[in-house]
């Protein structure tokens, strides 16, 4: 017997409160043809057996981004993690525990988070980070409904270089919110000219840097224009690596820094969710959504730690709650403390000039291949091509080949006129051989 919580006369009067005829118009944003008329046709009765051949076929039709030439990026990459970070991210006290509510059992979960605030701090130029969030692209969209709250304004103006996904869960986030965004065309070749569309009723400015075409922008002007116009800056990342050479956002003017931190300690899974990374200054702290843990000392004067900040929790702040989305990603935020300990400020920016080395090699041998234009005059680890004909085509032939060759830009961008461009990375897993592999097969599928 299925147990049902609300009665007919609860959900009709529900519906009432919020003005729908029925439970079906609550689903009014979902096309059509994406809804579920009947139950899926799956076979009905399987045995484990049966069960574990059939799902092992299906995953047989994969390339395992380990097993060929890999050079996808555009928010998830492929980086060497330590086997220290999984031996010690799967200990029975760190894999099963979650929230950091009673602090006198939870010591050790909350000075990870402590430490991992202090690092997202260092890494970004911020005076105060939060303890994770769900991802990269929530996080922007939180850093957008944060500067609606603290400016009194309601105008988003992003960057044609922000990841296409992160400006769709922005556009989601203001739709529902009645928010206005201004997002400028895509911006492949980083010529945009986004301080002509910053005015006094702008609340912020989205600018990602690296951009998802791999260009980097001076922060510094738009943050002077920004605030000049009384707007705040967030500045975005999707590849944290970066932060090892590039001048961190704060110190060029940011007010709020979100992205992602995958790339340090977390391996591939399917494109996330990862781990938010979150920070902003001082004076912006109790707009700030998530969680905050901070250290003290006990009645005899001993360290400890706390959640001292909890302020999106809806059973505490109700409708003052500045979030109804985020969460800490605690096991993947602890990956990422692991990771970072280990490498150490000298480790990280040997890692990141890895990158950077990889991909200009990468870069030069690409263009080297005839029709193949590199759009970018300077990039980190990842840079946007210009191939002849239709770029998902070229990268189809690829996979064929044995090469995962990047992101097709009109996967994410579709009817932008922007067939022919490939977004590609390249990081310190990529070899010499890789990158002749890439280069000759990518001359022989153009």
């Amino acid at each position: 017997m299925r147990y049902h919580p609300l009665t007919a006369t609860d959900r009709a009067e529900m519906l009432a409160r919020i003005g729908v005829p029925a439970i079906d118009a609550l689903f009014a944003d979902v096309p059509a043809d994406k809804l579920l008329t009947d139950l899926i046709d799956l076979p009905r009765m399987r045995g484990e057996l049966e069960v574990e051949r059939l799902m092992g076929r299906m995953a047989a039709k994969n390339v395992p981004a380990s097993s060929v030439p890999f050079f996808v990026g555009a928010g998830a990459y492929k980086h060497h993690v330590p086997a220290t970070v999984d031996h010690l991210i799967q200990r029975s006290e760190f894999l099963t525990s979650y929230t950091p509510y009673q602090p006198e059992i939870t010591q050790g979960t909350l000075q990870y988070l402590f430490e991992f605030q202090t690092q997202v701090a260092e890494l970004t130029g911020m005076e105060v980070a939060n303890a994770s969030m769900y991802d990269g692209s929530t996080a922007t969209g939180e850093a957008v409904l944060m500067a609606h709250r603290l400016t009194r304004r309601n105008k988003a103006v992003v960057s044609g270089g922000l990841h296409p996904q992160y400006r769709a869960v922005v556009e989601t986030l203001s739709d529902m919110a009645e928010d206005r965004v201004q997002a400028l065309p895509p911006d492949p070749l980083g010529t945009e000219d986004i301080l002509a569309a910053i005015d006094r009723d702008t609340s912020c400015v989205v600018v990602q840097s690296p951009s998802f075409y791999g260009h980097l922008i001076d922060l510094a002007p738009i943050a002077e224009k920004a605030h000049a116009c009384g707007a705040l800056l967030i500045a975005v990342f999707t590849e944290v690596v970066s932060l090892g050479l590039i001048e961190p956002p704060g110190r060029q003017g940011a007010d709020i820094v979100v992205g992602e931190g995958q790339s340090i300690g977390n391996a591939l899974g399917f494109g996330g969710p990862y781990v938010g990374l979150m920070a902003t200054r001082q004076k912006f702290l109790r707009q700030m959504p998530g969680r905050l843990c901070g250290e003290t000392v006990d009645a005899e004067n001993r360290r400890g730690f706390v959640l001292t900040l909890s302020t999106r929790e809806q059973h505490i702040r109700r409708d003052k709650a500045t979030s109804n989305i985020c969460t800490n990603s605690g096991l993947c935020c602890l990956a990422f403390t692991i990771h970072m300990t280990l490498l150490g400020s000298a480790g990280l920016e040997r890692l990141a000039r890895l990158n950077h080395e990889a991909a200009i090699k990468l870069a030069d041998a690409l263009g080297r291949v005839p029709g193949v234009q590199v759009l970018n005059d300077g990039f980190f680890n990842e840079f946007t091509l210009r191939v002849p004909g239709d770029a998902a085509a070229v990268i189809e032939r690829l996979a064929e080949r044995g090469i995962l060759g990047g992101l097709a830009v009109s996967r994410l961008e579709p009817g932008r006129g922007l067939d022919d461009l490939i977004v590609v990375a390249a990081t310190e897993v990529n070899t010499d051989e890789d990158r002749a592999a890439y280069a000759e097969a990518l001359a022989a599928v153009i």
